[in-house]
């Protein structure tokens, strides 16, 4: 399988972690990634404004480079790209009106956009996959993530709003599914997806900082060993905002938050250089090497 990916600004320096585990896991599963030339950032923000052309160009640019590529469907991994790709895509396709504005605002492009690109996460591409998880991905892990206790966490995202929503909206299981296929065991965690606080991060760190200790407190509660996420934001927030949850909560105890391509990589057999452990806030070196997994 060939597919074009989008990957996104964070993917390129805070999330190398993120990227690199999820190229090297692709290409085990036998996934040719192909990166978009001349991408450029998604607007991280889908506008809620009715009329708001500006904020849709950049995602609907990225689209065009998809069809410059020759191809009809684009991955990405970030879960914040894929709902503002998702959404911004799904707006045009709905308003033929707005698709024609859009495409004369951007004139000095070589292709006009006509709508006809999918947009991908790669937690759908591994559902596609011949047998989806129990199938393509369980007969690919070569060092199992047994004894592994994890609490997946999807945060906003992917379930948010409902139209752009690829598993259960409030009770979202394909991420759970996928650590069970790796041979670890997934957690039953209340807190799925509850939001990390997002960019509140920005100005008022402590909000972030309870939401990090109520996620947190909950997934271990729950008995998880850590917690995987798909959103550099969340993965943010939840890490490395741990040290302000210490000192605002002494009592609260983190976890390791890594994400779920880290853990594929890791069951594929996936080097150091690939896992990137040394970029995480609190190390899941300890938990992984108490379950024999480094």
């Amino acid at each position: 399988m060939k597919l074009s990916y989008y990957p996104g600004c964070t993917m390129k320096n805070h999330a190398a972690n993120f990227e690199e585990s999820m190229l090297f896991s692709m290409r085990h599963l036998g996934v040719d990634v192909e990166e978009l030339h001349r991408w450029n950032c998604c607007g991280t923000v889908l506008s809620l404004s009715q009329d708001d052309v500006m904020r849709r160009l950049a995602p609907i640019r990225n689209l065009i480079r998809v069809k410059e590529a020759n191809a009809s469907r684009v991955m990405t991994a970030c879960s914040m790209c894929y709902n503002t790709l998702k959404r911004a895509n799904d707006s045009v396709k709905a308003d033929p009106a707005l698709l024609e504005r859009m495409n004369a605002f951007m004139y000095l492009e070589d292709v006009s956009y006509d709508g006809k690109v999918d947009v991908l996460h790669v937690l759908e591409v591994l559902r596609e996959l011949k047998s989806g998880l129990q199938g393509s991905v369980s007969s690919s892990v070569v060092k199992p993530l047994k004894g592994l206790r994890v609490a997946s966490y999807y945060g906003c995202l992917l379930v948010r709003p409902r139209s752009i929503a690829f598993d259960n909206v409030e009770d979202p299981v394909l991420l759970d599914e996928l650590v069970t296929a790796l041979g670890g065991e997934a957690v039953d965690f209340s807190h799925k997806t509850e939001c990390c606080g997002a960019y509140q991060t920005v100005d008022k760190p402590e909000i972030v900082a309870d939401r990090t200790r109520q996620i947190l407190t909950a997934a271990r509660d729950q008995g998880a060993d850590m917690v995987a996420v798909s959103c550099p934001l969340c993965a943010y927030n939840l890490d490395h905002r741990q040290q302000v949850a210490h000192r605002l909560y002494p009592d609260f105890q983190g976890l390791p938050v890594v994400y779920f391509t880290q853990l594929m990589a890791l069951a594929f057999g996936g080097p150091e250089e690939v896992l990137k452990l040394d970029l995480h806030h609190n190390s899941p070196r300890p938990v992984l090497a108490e379950k024999g997994l480094l």
